[in-house]
């Protein structure tokens, strides 16, 4: 068997390896990058680590999630310590010029820090607009914020359904009990009782939706044993199963949002004027629970709605069955015909003034000394380039259009469900080749930070109870070398030699980031 000083030292070599690929293919990266950052405190060392992943869309137009830290921060965890590890990341990196837009969670803290680095930190003129829109809050953080204030409205029957979840799982004899009930009950007992966890709305969610369907098994319980004095009221239950009916709309929009292999910016806008519409339907629903959850529910809301990402609305023009009509659609109904134009308005100016910095860009790049508005020249040994600026020039003085009015007034596709923005833009999008290049770097920004969580599940289990003492070095390694040989049998990296590294590995299927293990 050999040492764990070699084992180590095999683990670093392919850390080392694979950070040198992943460097190289973002070098060569043309177009912007998204970040994703968020904490974790480990629970056996108490130690903070910051995970920060890229996202971004490669020339074959597939969508590529990288990590590039898993860094321990050292306490305190202030704006101060955080702007300085993120910071230090990016110039390493070298992508402090190539940020489209960084996605933290609502926490003051990050608010502060994301403040100190685009106004102090990182130069404006690389970023997008000035770097007004670089600042994206999570939705699925937003999200779990106002549903716990809605689900106070019935806190006393969660209550009672956690404590009976906890005492029918509390051990192995009570178990056998709850699945010999089940069996009586001719009652399927497929799904685990399962504990949520208080701070995650979604995990109280599931563990209500499991509980419902195992009712009778509860009621008939209650019966035969005197301990079991937890047990929900009528009253409980029904209010439970009425606002689970309710939350199925979150559950789902979380889950959107929450996906890394395909684009969310596109769905952002819709869904929360979804969310928003849904919830002044419910404020005037007959039954007072419901309206009294929506009342608490979208006056937390309406915090964050003034907050509603502009550059999201951007982005929804870019999908072909909706463009600027959708975002016209949810708005009228939201504020009115005559209180909606300067709202509508408002996106529309942030959609041009973006257009226009990415043709000032283009031409900028593309600028030379035989290029002229005048009289265009012949350069030397490229007839094909001047026969194009000879075009480009009469086109101008026929149709004096931006890329932008014309891609605005052509029709709408028809609205598929499984249409694909990003199979649209690779096949078709060179008709407009300014809006795609904006197309590439907005569809590439996620609305949540679970691909930077997804990371948590990982250095959970390398950080056991019976493994609490790894070097933050090693750990970050085995994170992060492990993302990227996944990226590497995924082919979503250049090819290499091939590196065996069953430590990193093991004989487990790599986590979807979908996941919603830390919301």
């Amino acid at each position: 068997m050999v040492s764990r000083n070699t084992i180590k030292n095999d683990i670093l070599k392919s850390f080392d390896n694979l950070k040198s690929k992943t460097s190289k293919l973002l070098e060569k990266l043309t177009s912007k990058i998204a970040i994703t950052t968020d904490m974790w405190t480990s629970d056996n060392t108490k130690k903070g680590f910051m995970a920060i992943t890229t996202h971004f869309i490669d020339d074959s137009w597939r969508l590529q999630s990288h990590i590039l830290r898993f860094i321990y921060v050292p306490a305190p965890h202030d704006k101060d310590t955080l702007c300085g590890a993120l910071l230090n990341c990016l110039l390493e990196w070298n992508l402090e010029n190539k940020i489209s837009t960084i996605t933290v969670d609502n926490s003051s803290t990050n608010n502060v820090m994301m403040k100190t680095l685009l106004d102090e930190k990182l130069c404006k003129r690389d970023l997008l607009l000035m770097g007004r829109v670089s600042h994206v809050r999570c939705a699925a953080h937003i999200l779990n914020l106002i549903v716990q204030e809605g689900l106070k409205v019935i806190e006393d029957g969660i209550s009672n359904v956690r404590n009976s979840v906890l005492y029918w799982i509390g051990s192995s004899g009570r178990i056998e009990r709850f699945e010999e009930a089940a069996r009586l009950l001719h009652i399927s007992c497929t799904k685990k009782l399962e504990y949520d966890c208080p701070t995650r709305w979604n995990s109280t969610y599931l563990m209500l939706r499991t509980t419902l369907d195992y009712k009778e098994i509860f009621s008939k319980l209650s019966m035969n044993d005197t301990n079991y004095r937890c047990f929900p009221t009528e009253g409980q239950w029904s209010a439970a199963e009425e606002v689970c009916v309710k939350l199925k709309l979150f559950y789902h929009v979380t889950e959107q949002f929450s996906g890394s292999q395909y684009p969310t910016s596109t769905q952002y806008f819709s869904k929360v004027c979804d969310i928003k519409l849904e919830l002044e339907a419910w404020v005037k629903s007959l039954n007072p629970l419901i309206s009294s959850m929506a009342t608490s529910i979208l006056l937390k809301f309406k915090k964050y709605w003034d907050d509603v990402h502009i550059l999201m609305g951007v982005a929804t023009i870019f999908d072909l069955r909706y463009k600027i009509k959708l975002v016209e659609f949810y708005l009228v109904q939201i504020y009115g015909e005559e209180a909606s134009l300067d709202k509508i308005q408002e996106v529309r100016n942030h959609c041009f003034d973006l257009f226009q910095e990415y043709q000032s860009r283009k031409l900028t790049s593309h600028e030379s000394s035989q290029a002229s508005n005048e009289v265009v020249g012949i350069v030397d040994g490229d007839w094909f380039y001047s026969f194009d600026q000879f075009v480009a020039s009469s086109r101008a003085n026929v149709d004096t259009r931006s890329e932008l009015d014309v891609y605005l007034e052509e029709s709408l596709l028809p609205s598929t469900p499984s249409f694909d923005s990003l199979s649209w833009q690779k096949t078709n999008g060179l008709k407009f080749p300014t809006l795609q290049k904006m197309a590439r770097d907005l569809l590439a920004i996620p609305v949540s930070t679970v691909a930077s969580e997804s990371a948590f599940s990982t250095s959970g289990r390398l950080i056991s109870p019976h493994r609490s003492r790894l070097h933050p070095t090693t750990l970050e390694a085995l994170v992060c070398a492990r993302t990227w040989l996944w990226n590497e049998i995924n082919g979503l990296t250049s090819s290499i030699d091939k590196v065996s590294c069953p430590t990193l590995l093991k004989e487990e299927e790599e986590p979807d980031s979908s996941e919603l293990t830390s919301l």
